[in-house]
């Protein structure tokens, strides 16, 4: 019996967002969505995602209001960036449960101290807008050599697109 694709027999909040984002690679491009990454190709490049899973993942996402399509760019929407506590926390956690270093650090741009949990600036005792956050090569990034990697071994603000 093959396994379905949705949760329709779940009458849960929880289930119809997994529906969005629960698929194979869906986090992941909105992750990078969140680094700056907004071309087709460049999302190809930097996950090693097959072309036609990576059409049909950004289709749903455009679908679900998650991103949206300018031009030749997909950019996230204020529902995406919604995800930004989601996509940080998960991070956060994989890297006490399942990593030794972060691959990713997470700085407030205007203090210069690092994200906490939850998005909070320690220093600053609030929580930062993505806007507000520089991104930086954690020590745990593996050395890859396509050009999103190497964009971003250089820190810059979420959000802001990458030179790639």
């Amino acid at each position: 019996m093959a396994l379905g694709k949705d949760y329709a027999r779940q009458d849960c909040s929880l289930a119809r967002a997994l529906e969005v984002v629960g698929e194979r690679w869906t986090l992941l491009i909105v992750r990078d969505a969140m680094y700056g990454v907004r071309r087709f190709s460049d999302f190809q490049v930097h996950l090693d995602v097959p072309r036609a899973v990576l059409s049909s993942r950004l289709q749903v996402l455009v679908e679900t209001g998650v991103l949206a399509k300018e031009g030749h760019d997909y950019v996230l929407t204020e529902v995406g960036r919604e995800l930004w506590p989601v996509v940080h926390t998960l991070a956060r956690w994989g890297e006490r449960h399942l990593s030794s270093e972060p691959c990713r650090v997470f700085v407030h741009a205007e203090c210069g101290t690092e994200v906490g949990q939850g998005g909070a600036c320690p220093s600053c005792a609030r929580t930062v807008p993505m806007e507000d956050v520089e991104v930086h090569a954690g020590p745990g990034v593996r050395d890859r050599d396509d050009p999103v990697s190497r964009a971003l071994q250089t820190p810059h603000r979420l959000l802001e697109p990458l030179r790639v």
